[in-house]
Formats: structure tokens, sequence, C-alpha cells
């Protein structure tokens, strides 16, 4: 059965147009279950219904494969005891969204790591894209007329192997090491979703303003598809489209919230698939509860989260009031696999490129009026 998305939370709502009222939540990842709940972790199969109607589509209740994590891993990687996932999905403490929010602004988006700035600034000038930001952050709410900072000029970042916009490859060439606490979580959630062995090899960061797009893709450039894609969502929620093999098909449409993971896998690894629109929160500029409460005070003394200061999570909270970060993390290469032999000319391509795949709002995705040979 292909895993499209692993539960780790209450079941999802699948609907054929993108109305409000008719979404449900994803699947919970960090935040805490409530009181009384029982949710097992579920699975949603598009494989078995293709072709029929949207709604159709079933959602599949399935155990997560609570053998295959360790608790003291689970505890490393900020996750509640493995006792407790078949009766809450796999969850998260209470704050363990900040330290990926933090990654993601202060330290991911620092060198070696390649990013959109990187065409049209100095080296110098995207060293270190926090420190030049923090403060224009920190009083954003006082002059909302200042210039963006470059944090808010950010569109993506690629870690590990980095992959070309041009070429739309990865290459042994051009590759820094994978963040070490990324690797670790992806590697449990994706066993504790039956993918035993799975290496975190690239990923792709995207900075969402609420004018941002993501269009209709198919992440096919890895060279192992039997390894699941991984993406978890932080900050302003999201209207997600999953559509079919074809560009044409009509999509399915479902919202994405703060602390929502979803993992592709089997027949939907290689569905098209697109984020329409960035929601702005009904309040205003506001940051889902979920972001505001910390780590507790006692983790492992090898855990690889770490609680978020007061100063960093100013500066992260001001960012992401009108702003959604989503982490993508695949493994690219098989075991024993090797990258073809490139010719000389493809090699001498630079990496990176002006063209920026999150979109702005006057682009917006038509779906079923596109080409499906586009």
């Amino acid at each position: 059965m292909g895993k499209m998305a692993a539960a780790l939370g209450s079941a999802a709502t699948l609907v054929a147009e993108p109305r409000e009222d008719a979404f449900r939540k994803l699947f919970r990842f960090y935040r805490q279950s409530r009181p009384g709940t029982a949710d097992l972790g579920g699975v949603i199969d598009f494989s078995a219904a293709r072709g029929t109607a949207p709604v159709a589509h079933k959602v599949l209740k399935s155990q997560l494969s609570v053998s295959s994590v360790s608790e003291h891993d689970a505890h490393r990687a900020g996750l509640q005891p493995v006792s407790k996932w078949q009766a809450y999905g796999l969850e998260g403490y209470p704050g363990y969204q900040q330290h990926w929010v933090k990654q993601c602004l202060k330290l991911y988006s620092r060198k070696p790591n390649v990013c959109n700035l990187d065409k049209h600034l100095t080296k110098e000038d995207t060293r270190d894209l926090w420190e030049q930001s923090k403060e224009c952050l920190r009083h954003k709410e006082v002059n909302k007329r200042r210039p963006r900072s470059l944090l808010e000029k950010l569109r993506w970042v690629t870690l590990g192997y980095h992959y070309n916009w041009d070429s739309k490859k990865y290459s042994a060439d051009h590759y820094t090491p994978f963040p070490s606490d990324l690797a670790f979580l992806s590697e449990q959630v994706a066993a504790a979703c039956g993918f035993q062995g799975f290496q975190a090899e690239a990923g792709i960061l995207n900075y969402y303003r609420l004018d941002s797009t993501l269009g209709i893709h198919v992440d096919k450039s890895e060279l192992d598809h039997s390894k699941p894609l991984l993406s978890f969502s932080f900050g302003q929620s999201a209207i997600f489209l999953l559509g079919g093999l074809k560009r044409d098909e009509a999509p399915i449409a479902m919202f994405m919230h703060s602390g929502d993971i979803m993992v592709m896998s089997g027949f939907s690894r290689l569905l098209n698939h697109a984020v329409p629109r960035v929601l702005p929160h009904p309040e205003g500029e506001t940051l889902p509860r979920c972001l505001e409460t910390s780590l507790p005070a006692v983790l492992p003394t090898d855990s690889v989260v770490e609680p978020c200061s007061v100063e960093d999570w100013q500066v992260c909270a001001s960012y992401l009031k009108t702003a959604r970060v989503n982490m993508t993390v695949r493994q690219v290469l098989a075991a024993d696999q090797n990258f073809p032999l490139e010719p000389m000319e493809e090699k001498k391509r630079h990496i990176t490129t002006s063209y920026c795949h999150l979109e702005a709002e006057n682009s917006q995705v038509k779906w079923a009026r596109l080409n499906p040979d586009s």
C-alpha cells in the first residue's frame, strides 16, 4: 500500500474544492493531543481509488511501526515515548516546533548552504542572513514601512546534495554536510512509518510569504524513488493540492497547518502537487497557538533539539506572523548507488539561478487549464 501521508495525530478530511469550511486538519505531529482523544496513526492511500471522484478517496487507519524506534531515540528527537504513539500518533513535546523554526532561520540559512539570494549578492552578504536581519525583525511592528530584511527576501535554501534549479539534477560534486539534527529526526519519522534505513541526503527549505505560491511539480530528480519524501510545516497555514500522474488531473485539496508532516511514498511519491495559497491568520498578524509553548527544561543530554532563547524566538515569532516555513527531506541515492557520469559541459554550469520556484500571488495555479505536455 502506498503511504502518502504518515498520520501523526487525527485523520484528514479530503475535499474536491478548496473551501475553507470543508477542511479539517491534516496530521498533528508536534502538537499535544487534546485530552480524551485516542487517534491512531493513519495513512491516506491514494492508490486504491485513482480515477474516481476525489471525495471517494479513503482515509485508512494504519498502525505506526512503533517497534522501529527506541524509547531513547524518540526522546532524543523530542518525541513522546513510543508507548504513547498508538494512542496519540507520533507526538512531539510542546515547543518542539520552535527548535526547527530557529534552525531554518538562523542556522540552515548560513553558508555553505545555498539559497536564492546567492545569485544577486556576494558571499559575504549571504554568509549570515540572521545576523543581518534580526534587529530589523525585532522592530518589525514598530516600523512596518521599513524595507524587507534579507531573511524576508529568502525563498529557498538547499542542504546536503544541492538541487540545481537549471538542470533539475543533483550531483556528487555539489554537496555540503547535511544537518545532523534534521537527519536524525527524519530517520526516526521514516522508521516509524515503516521505512527502515532511510538516509537524509538532500533538503529543500521553502520560505513562504503570504503572497507566495509553489507551482505544480513532481519531485522526481532523486535517483531512488522507493524512499519517501518527508515534508514538515511551520507557521501560517497553507492549502496543499495533490493531483495525479498527469498535470491536468483534478487535484484534492487539504490544509497544512503548523506542525503537520506529510510523507509521500509508494504510488503518491511521483504525483503532481502544489501550494496555491498561504492563508493569513484569521485574527491578523498572529502566531498559531502551538508555537507559543517552549520546550521542557529537562531534555536528554544527547538530545538533538535545544530550547530557543527568548531573544531568538522574538525574531522567529516576528517572522512567522506573516510567513510559513517548510522543510522537505529526501534520500537521493539507493544503497551502493552512484551518480551517473555527466558531460564536462554539464559540470561547468553554475548551481544557482535567479529562478525562484516560489511564485508571486499574481501567478496563481490554474490546475485544470494547464497543458499536460507543458
